[in-house]
């Protein structure tokens, strides 16, 4: 029988793929490079992005998440391989937890607050859908940025991109 989540399961799944094939064009001797000095390295860029499906999805596990808890400051990845052994683990433990989610789990308020104060309040299939992937895309779309800057051929995303087409 069909899961309320089944849908999200199923972009996550064509997403993850896409992700791991931006994820094999970070140039490993370059980690350490970042755009501006406000901006993430590379390295920590492409490691956040592996770890984004499993920490958010152990995130929505709970009832509410205290951003005062958070630390937001990924580490810096040694190479390329650690990342897309981190993207393999990620993605397969947060398809674990999506396949499992009842429906009334997924309709259940999941909450993001801080300390005693709600920030937001949303069913946990929105929080999934609205919060995980698209921070997830968000970072994947600014990784494409990085790749652009270092001369390194951008895959193609949704369609075809400067350096790679789809459709032949």
């Amino acid at each position: 029988m069909a899961k309320m989540l089944d849908p999200i399961l199923g972009e996550f799944q064509q997403e993850a793929a896409t992700t791991r094939r931006v994820l094999e064009r970070v140039p490993q001797d370059k980690l350490g490079w970042r755009p501006h000095a406000k901006s993430m390295s590379l390295g920590q860029l492409a490691n956040h992005i592996a770890m984004i499906p499993g920490s958010l999805s152990k995130i929505a596990q709970l009832e509410a998440f205290d951003i005062g808890s958070a630390k937001f400051s990924p580490p810096e990845a040694q190479s390329t391989q650690e990342i897309l052994s981190t993207l393999d683990e990620s993605v397969k433990s947060a398809s674990a937890y999506f396949a499992g989610v009842s429906d009334a789990d997924a309709i259940a308020t999941w909450k993001f607050v801080n300390g005693d104060k709600t920030l937001l309040a949303m069913p946990r299939a929105a929080m999934i859908r609205g919060i995980l992937l698209n921070h997830w895309y968000h970072h994947r779309g600014q990784l494409s940025v990085y790749l652009r800057l270092l001369d390194v051929p951008v895959p193609a995303i949704y369609g075809r991109s400067a350096d790679e087409s789809p459709f032949g």
